[in-house]
């Protein structure tokens, strides 16, 4: 476990322990002693951080999902896959930096990886719109994804987004059909699908890519119909409410297993993905290679009526009638 260079406010106690750490990593005593209390300090920090992480409420759980320092789409790039080839533009308009597509390998299998990408400087948050789409983003998606599965190829979508722009410009280039469009794709494309949320999943903007036959979040990732804050700004009319608003969406991993909106919740190294980048992306590797081993072996007929037969049970109950 590894500290980081940012921390939320409900990690304070975890600070005076980490420059603990770093303070005897940094002196020269080698002695017996010293080693036992660094071993003690970093025994302690591994207890506190479970223990914090473990009694997360939504609205701090939103706060690790959107975490600077949290791995994005570039970083799985880099530490899953073993090629990829970046495809650009929707051959209609231009090319979404916040929407990256690209041919992929992930050990045996050849995929096509769609993902959003955020950006880490303020120059690239800028040019991806901090993660938030625009059309010509999700016309790209779909080409590739169809290309994909002309080619039997696999697709994977790694999803983290606060919802797709909001701007005339996107709403005057038609963002809502062209999200509608993209879902309609994906429900009847003819090769296995995974969707993954590993931060935000805000509104149509993660719908977008969001159908697929497994469609799993990581551990302190939200899912979302829309934002706390755009939630807020509605029913409350202030974004002062976001933190109730996130209690009310239920938006966290454990709410979403439970209610049957997802099918796996990928779990994170203790303290959150940000904190150890190698091995969270260790465990999205094996979750990938593991989901798609199982999904490669159905017929085609049946991968599709499955994930039909799937999007149409979310949201269904039932009510029995009072004795």
């Amino acid at each position: 476990m590894s500290s980081t260079s940012y921390q939320l406010e409900f990690e304070a106690p975890l600070r005076e322990l980490d420059e603990q750490i770093a303070a005897i990593e940094a002196s020269d005593d080698q002695s017996a002693d010293a080693r036992d209390e660094l071993r003690a300090a970093r025994k302690a920090l591994l207890d506190k951080t479970r223990e914090i992480y473990d009694h997360l409420d939504e609205w701090q759980t939103v706060r690790v999902a959107r975490h600077p320092d949290r791995p994005m789409f570039t970083d799985y790039i880099d530490l899953v896959c073993d090629e990829f080839v970046e495809l650009h533009g929707d051959k209609f308009f231009g090319d979404d930096r916040a929407l990256r597509t690209g041919f992929a390998k992930i050990d045996e299998f050849k995929i096509m990886i769609v993902g959003h990408h955020k950006g880490k400087t303020l120059k690239e948050r800028n040019e991806c719109f901090f993660g938030c789409a625009h059309p010509e983003g999700y016309r790209k998606a779909i080409q590739k994804m169809k290309k994909a599965a002309k080619y039997g190829l696999p697709i994977v979508c790694l999803i983290d987004t606060p919802g797709a722009y909001p701007g005339i410009g996107a709403e005057e280039r038609g963002q809502a059909q062209v999200i509608a469009e993209s879902m309609l794709e994906m429900s009847r494309l003819e090769t296995p699908i995974i969707c993954i949320v590993i931060g935000e999943g805000g509104s149509g903007g993660a719908l977008g890519i969001g159908v697929g036959d497994r469609v799993a979040v990581l551990e302190f990732a939200y899912y979302s119909v829309i934002s706390p804050e755009g939630c807020a700004g509605i029913l409350w009319k202030s974004h002062d409410y976001a933190e109730n608003a996130a209690r009310a969406l239920k938006l966290t991993s454990k709410h979403l297993e439970r209610l049957g909106a997802i099918d796996d919740v990928i779990e994170e190294p203790t303290g959150g993905a940000h904190r150890d980048h190698y091995q969270m992306a260790a465990r999205l590797k094996m979750y990938l290679v593991k989901t798609l081993r199982e999904l490669s072996e159905l017929p085609t007929g049946q991968l599709l009526a499955e994930r039909y037969e799937k999007f149409r049970r979310i949201g269904m109950f039932l009510e029995e009638a009072e004795p």
